[in-house]
């Protein structure tokens, strides 16, 4: 390889084969085919989130290396919906329409393999739980101690429930 192709960038569009947040990267497959494309932490990190769910439409900015392709940026992800294959636990997802406005929160804790975990609103010490069906939903696959969300909350049969979450960088992208 040269050095005048190592500097070029393309845009592609794929989905995130599988990202371990643990590791600290994953990799994408592209629309067009191709080999994997390498998404490290840090570059999701400048996108604003800590994890990302396998099977998620993303665009990205590639460029290629000696190591070879890895992504240089992340420029919109598409939270998966209803991906074929994931099992809800018999969790009930509530309507996102039936839940108020998105609420500043941190997250109190969340354990994947238990497949829950809970934040609380800024301002308030009352737990709000999170599904990790509810993460995956919304383009999420894991989250950390004190990490800034934002959430949709619902009151369910069990108390407060997430049936939305964003991080916190990608809450301000509509605006």
């Amino acid at each position: 390889m040269n050095d005048e192709n190592e500097n070029e960038q393309t845009v592609i569009t794929g989905h995130v084969k599988w990202f371990d947040p643990s590791k600290g990267f994953g990799f994408v497959v592209a629309d067009n085919g191709g080999p994997d494309i390498l998404l490290h932490a840090n570059v999701l990190r400048n996108f604003g989130q800590s994890s990302v769910a396998d099977q998620v439409r993303i665009e990205i900015v590639v460029q290629e290396t000696d190591r070879g392709i890895q992504t240089t940026e992340i420029l919109s992800i598409e939270p998966a919906v209803g991906i074929e294959g994931q099992d809800d636990g018999g969790f009930e997802l509530i309507d996102d329409l039936d839940a108020g406005d998105l609420e500043p929160a941190r997250v109190k804790w969340f354990d994947k393999a238990k497949g829950f975990g809970f934040a609380n609103v800024f301002g308030s010490n009352a737990d709000v739980f999170i599904h990790v069906e509810v993460l995956r939903r919304s383009g999420l696959a894991d989250l950390q101690p004190g990490e800034a969300i934002c959430i949709r909350v619902s009151d369910g049969e069990r108390g407060s429930m997430a049936t939305h979450v964003l991080s916190w960088d990608a809450s301000f992208e509509d605006d």
